[in-house]
């Protein structure tokens, strides 16, 4: 665990390392969760989780070369097979 020491400035401003953007992929506008624990505030990126995975998705079948058409097509096999072995 890291810590960094981040000054409060003028009209309530923080900024946060740039190390820490850059690991988080924060950017200015990005919602951040903040979370009073009574002592001690907890701050977290409220990423949209929808689009970030969708891009993933995304990325991913086109990286194994498979189209949309393909997916569904196999939707009903999945959905066979997992039904199988939820029986067992």
């Amino acid at each position: 665990m890291r810590t960094s020491t981040i000054q409060l400035r003028q009209r309530g401003v923080l900024t946060l390392p740039r190390s820490l953007r850059d690991k988080y992929r924060l950017a200015e506008g990005d919602p951040l969760t903040l979370v009073d624990l009574e002592g001690v505030l907890l701050l977290s990126p409220k990423a949209p989780l929808v689009p970030k995975l969708t891009a993933e998705m995304e990325r991913l079948r086109r990286e194994a070369g498979v189209s949309v058409r393909e997916l569904m097509d196999g939707l009903p096999r999945q959905r066979k097979a997992r039904s199988r072995r939820a029986d067992r």
